[in-house]
């Protein structure tokens, strides 16, 4: 988005290899000596693993040639095929998924799929394509999304009609939703479909810690806007909520915000640190810091022993709820065993499909614009609890996608306000905590530094426009603004950017492939 892309410099993403193994499994599954519900089981697995690796193909590439067998090498024709079309494909996709569903068993070694885990993928595979072809016209297969939607729906309610999930709370709305990701054992955890279980004794460890302390996250001031208030109106309703400081912006929000951000006020756990936390500045950063999946304590063991969530019961909760919206056949009923689960936990008010849809949000259709129709406001309002609920969860690049909405990646990543240069408490007591001083000043050192009123040394952060040696980058330079993370001018070519070219390489010993919309 911000150079010159082209099939000679974009070079990953075409490899066959783990196509080859799961293939040369599923063929030799018959020859073992067990019994056919055994193999069954494994040829469940390997279809899933199957439509897994070619969903991925897809996503990135749209048609790909399909191979359901093993290839040799004397076999020209396959070797060199074109591209079957994304829709024969898919079809495939979800053939392996159906399989894997009915055949992987339910009753497996904890940390392995098993039949629930299929079914999550069989609802999340069909929402993303349903969505996907909907809202892409350049696929000419609207007339197909509906199939694939009604798949997405089907499978979710599969989940729901069992026994075997929940939402996890114990009644704690400003805590529960932020446990889920720093638990030290998840097994017996109702809202698990699955997880990666971790243990610091045996040497297999989680790494949260890094993504809150050397900003490998940088939340962006667009999430922060997204979260509702706690009794359920829009942030974005209120006067000046533009310009709103972290201090103000954060107070009385849904609690899932000071669950996932840290909050005016929290205290870092590191060398017997009682203080509030201060957030640490820097230019290229939001200034917002991650703290879901951030584990609060000194102990390494406990640190790095976290489990952590990959299939939660609450995305097919948000994929029922969506797929139905898309199909125009959601009711209130359908929300209340859904969405309206989700904000439970937090205490937050149900959403309200008739409300909704009589008032839809303006911050998300300016987002959005595609969405129309009778149910503009409660599709707005899903993807709205989408974006909050499985933040920093790995959804947003690919709903971002299959909603057909990849041009709001032009814009200029964006984090905290600031007026202009001055004092500013970061903490919420009133005390200031740092100072943004002019680029033409020096930072005073030792004594020369100002002290606030708790006998603490202020932060002193120089602010200047991005390119400068400033230590803060500001959208107005020391007029103030947001803080900016790049200035790069982005531009999303459309239908260009929603795939990937085939490697240059590959068109050369294969003349047959085709490259995708445009690219070349």
């Amino acid at each position: 988005m911000t150079g010159n892309p082209t099939s000679q410099n974009i070079t990953g993403g075409w490899s066959w290899g783990r196509l080859r193994e799961i293939n040369f499994f599923l063929k030799n599954i018959p020859l073992a000596e067990v019994s056919e519900e055994v193999k069954a089981h494994y040829l469940g697995l390997s279809r899933l693993y199957r439509a897994q690796f070619y969903f991925t193909k897809v996503m990135r590439y749209s048609d790909v040639p399909w191979y359901g067998q093993v290839l040799d090498t004397s076999n020209e024709a396959e070797l060199y095929k074109p591209q079957d079309s994304r829709e024969m494909v898919m079809a495939n996709v979800m053939e392996d998924l159906a399989f894997a569903a009915n055949n992987i068993r339910e009753d497996v070694p904890t940390g392995t799929p098993n039949k629930w885990v299929a079914v999550m993928y069989q609802a999340r595979i069909a929402l993303t394509e349903g969505t996907y072809r909907k809202y892409h016209s350049e696929l000419n297969l609207q007339n197909t999304a509906n199939d694939l939607l009604e798949t997405a729906a089907a499978a979710a309610k599969q989940l729901m009609d069992t026994d075997n999930f929940s939402i996890f709370t114990t009644g704690d709305h400003q805590s529960d939703y932020h446990e889920l990701f720093i638990t030290q054992d998840l097994i017996g955890n109702p809202e698990m479909i699955f997880f990666e279980i971790n243990d610091f004794a045996l040497g297999k460890t989680a790494n949260h810690q890094f993504e809150m302390q050397d900003y490998e996250q940088s939340p962006s001031r667009d999430l922060v806007q997204s979260y509702l208030m706690a009794d359920g109106t829009r942030f974005t309703d209120q006067a000046n909520y533009a310009t709103a400081l972290f201090v103000d912006e954060l107070i009385d929000r849904d609690p899932r915000l000071a669950q996932t951000l840290a909050y005016p006020g929290w205290i870092k756990t590191e060398a017997g640190e009682t203080r509030p936390y201060v957030q640490a500045l820097n230019k290229n950063f939001s200034g917002y810091h991650l703290i879901k999946g951030f584990v609060n304590d000194t102990e390494a063991a406990i640190v790095q022993g976290i489990d952590v969530p990959v299939l939660r019961y609450a995305e097919a909760l948000l994929t029922y709820a969506e797929a139905r919206a898309e199909l125009g056949s959601l009711t209130q009923g359908d929300l209340d065993v859904s969405v309206n689960l989700l904000r439970a936990r937090v205490n937050m008010p149900d959403v309200e499909m008739a409300v909704s849809n009589a008032n839809p949000d303006p911050f998300l259709q300016d987002k959005y614009p595609a969405v129309t129709g009778a149910n503009t406001g409660i599709i707005l309002e899903i993807r709205r609890e989408r974006r909050v609920e499985m933040a920093f969860e790995g959804t947003r690049f690919s709903d971002l996608m299959r909603w057909s909405a990849g041009y709001l990646l032009e814009n200029t990543p964006q984090g905290m306000y600031f007026p202009g240069l001055g004092q500013y408490d970061l903490t919420g007591d009133g005390v200031v905590d740092i100072t943004l001083i002019s680029l033409s000043e020096d930072v005073p050192q030792g004594d020369a530094r100002e002290n606030n009123s708790l006998g603490i040394p202020l932060v002193y952060y120089r602010v200047g426009t991005i390119g400068s040696e400033a230590t803060v980058y500001l959208e107005n330079g020391e007029n103030g603004g947001a803080t900016i993370t790049e200035s790069l001018s982005r531009t999303f070519t459309n239908p260009r950017d929603y795939y990937r070219p085939i490697p240059f390489n590959e068109t050369v010993l294969n003349p047959n492939l085709t490259q995708p919309f445009g690219w070349e």
